[in-house]
């Protein structure tokens, strides 16, 4: 997988990413461009104790590059709370085995173009059990809005968080395979 020989990537549950909290956290502070605040842990300790947490790592050598994470959203889930404008029950109703979210998809600005973004998105939606997969990503991340968009993904609402100067963002859903991989052209 990926187009950089060296790349090894695994998938990791809930108690083994946590092993690698800090190593994650400097990645995230290093793609997004701001220290953390503690903000970091305490999310990603809530996301990793989820039911079906799972987080794809790229790295090379022992060196991390990347990383993807997500878990499937619960019936009780708030994922679908705060869109700009309702969706219809029937796309924001859940039930187990309904929907996965990917939360983060991460790499290194100086590993980017060599297919790990692509590899790491495989790795962590191939044999997913539910039928489809959903994401949240800014309208404004161009290259991250045309690599799903390339992947499979298709736009189907818009969101805010319920924080005051929240960003908008658009929220992707793509089918997924029967238990086996993406489906990687439209749904």
């Amino acid at each position: 997988m990926g187009g950089q020989p060296g790349i090894t990537f695994e998938l990791l549950d809930g108690t083994q990413a946590a092993a690698h909290a800090d190593e994650l956290r400097a990645l995230h502070a290093e793609v997004c461009g701001r220290d953390d605040d503690g903000s970091f842990a305490g999310r990603f300790r809530v996301l990793r104790r989820q039911p079906g947490f799972v987080l794809a790592e790229a790295r090379h050598g022992g060196y991390l590059v990347g990383y993807a994470c997500g878990m499937p959203l619960r019936p009780s889930t708030s994922w679908w709370r705060h869109l700009t404008a309702p969706l219809p029950d029937e796309v924001t109703t859940e039930h187990p085995g309904r929907t996965f979210a990917l939360v983060e998809l991460l790499v290194r600005a100086s590993w980017r173009r060599q297919g790990i973004a692509e590899a790491l998105h495989g790795q962590i939606l191939a044999k997913r059990p539910e039928e489809r997969a959903t994401l949240t990503v800014l309208p404004t991340a161009i290259p991250a809005q045309r690599a799903f968009r390339k992947w499979g993904w298709r736009k189907i609402a818009r969101t805010r968080d319920a924080e005051p100067g929240s960003p908008v963002s658009d929220v992707l859903i793509i089918t997924l395979g029967q238990g086996s991989s993406a489906c990687w052209g439209p749904p």
